[in-house]
């Protein structure tokens, strides 16, 4: 298959220093590890384990009660020490305590042949019994996949255009046999899989370089699957599509080549700033650690990221976490950004040199140099201007401002006609918003209410 190039014009190029250095380092050792139901979007968790249980590495903990062969797997072998409820009893952490030697559990390896004899059915069942099908989710929802369907397509995404994320560069390199027998076994469910690049890293192994079907051009967020389906997909039939990114492909190939439930993770440690881009610290790298890891452990020196706000998944598609909290199911970077919730004097007065803008509001438009993130929102929230910037922002043509006032007004219709569903929840529309308006939340939950109301 011919390599096809997608370019894109509304990406944005986001110049943000703090990023990790080109090395991977072990992560400190860990006692407690832990599985936060609470953060995988659309499943309603029901345990399967309770407090004081002795569990191994791949034992069930919990599963979707939509869906029960959907189970979540336990990322260390231990004792349950703790489950902590969060909002409405909802499970919020599974807490267990690491055994010195941790068992696993085991399951039958599979090679390719294996795979292609068993046929789909009995590839899904792998999957599902092996804890590794919640990796592959589906679009629009962004949910987890339903075996029951078969979408247009699946997508693989090499890299992620988000600030602070692990480049293929990194999770590839020693794994390329894994990543391969991976995407073999993708398409044994008998489905197209599209293979993504980014144009600014092109993948260095040549037997890997021959699987990619697609070169992306541009900036953030134009490597994510919603994006590139959009501006390629030919008509509605494509627009439910499943996607994965690259490193779960890897996860996926290792449970199935070892028979074990995969704990290993690279996740990248990044924000750290004294000013003037330099890391004091070094604590801006790639960590070789373990699923479920606490933060700290990703941390070389905690102490030094007081008074920051730790943010775990993306700089912009992330949540804010506590310091004593854990990496999450689909989490592999670690953000840590100075509060900075100082009022500024007079602020409206000053040029502005060194504060990031999208528009040539401030100075700092003539340079665009990199700059430290900061939580400083620069202001409260304020009524919609209709200035339509989250317009020219969205990199999938959604006229974000009417479609956040259909929802504010209650006509959800309305905003599916305007293009609800299209969202790849980017944040690029609260980035933008000079009214400082959680655009990206507001279509974000009005989704996955949508979703709830017709499941």
């Amino acid at each position: 298959m011919q390599m096809k190039t997608v370019k894109f014009k509304q990406a944005f190029q986001i110049p943000v220093a703090g990023a990790p250095l080109p090395r991977i380092e072990k992560g400190a050792t860990v006692k407690i590890v832990a599985a936060l139901p609470e953060k995988i979007p659309l499943i309603k968790p029901r345990l399967l384990a309770k407090k004081g249980e002795r569990v191994k590495i791949g034992s069930p903990l919990f599963e979707n009660k939509a869906n029960t062969k959907q189970r979540f797997l336990s990322p260390g072998g231990g004792t349950i020490v703790d489950i902590v409820y969060g909002y409405r009893r909802g499970i919020s952490q599974i807490l267990i305590e690491t055994d010195r030697e941790e068992e696993h559990e085991s399951f039958v390896p599979m090679d390719e042949q294996s795979i292609l004899q068993g046929g789909r059915d009995r590839l899904i069942e792998e999957l599902m019994i092996r804890g590794l099908w919640p990796l592959i989710r589906s679009l629009p929802y962004r949910n987890i996949s339903s075996p029951d369907e078969r979408p247009a397509s699946l997508w693989i995404s090499l890299d992620s255009a988000d600030p602070f994320q692990v480049p293929s560069s990194i999770y590839l390199k020693g794994n390329e046999e894994d990543f391969i027998f991976g995407v073999r076994t993708l398409e044994a469910l008998g489905i197209p899989v599209f293979i993504c690049e980014s144009q600014d890293v092109p993948v260095e192994d040549g037997t890997v370089a021959s699987l990619v079907t697609h070169q992306v051009s541009g900036s953030y967020p134009s490597e994510d699957p919603g994006v590139v389906l959009y501006h390629t997909k030919k008509s509605a039939a494509e627009n439910h599509a499943w996607f994965i990114n690259g490193q779960d492909v890897i996860i996926i190939a290792k449970g199935l080549r070892t028979g074990r439930y995969p704990i290993s993770r690279i996740m990248a440690v990044a924000g750290f700033t004294n000013g003037n881009g330099a890391d004091p610290e070094s604590n801006n790298r790639y960590v070789k650690t373990r699923a479920g890891a606490p933060l700290q452990s990703l941390v070389k020196k905690p102490e030094s990221a007081q008074g920051r706000r730790w943010i775990t998944g993306g700089l912009f598609r992330g949540q804010t976490m506590q310091p004593d909290g854990y990496m999450g199911f689909y989490e592999t970077s670690l953000i840590l950004i100075e509060e900075a919730m100082n009022s500024e004097l007079f602020g409206f007065l000053r040029p502005g040199l060194f504060k990031p803008t999208t528009s040539r509001t401030f100075l700092y438009a003539l340079h665009k140099k990199h700059f430290s993130a900061k939580a400083d929102m620069r202001g409260e929230e304020r009524a919609c201007i209709n200035c339509g910037r989250c317009a020219r922002a969205c990199p999938v043509d959604i006229m974000v401002q009417f479609t956040y006032k259909f929802i504010y007004a209650g006509e959800i219709e309305e905003a599916l006609m305007h293009g609800l569903l299209d969202c790849v929840e980017c944040g690029l529309c609260s980035y933008v918003c000079p009214a400082k308006i959680e655009l990206a939340e507001t279509l974000i939950s009005s989704k996955r209410a949508y979703y709830q109301e017709r499941i």
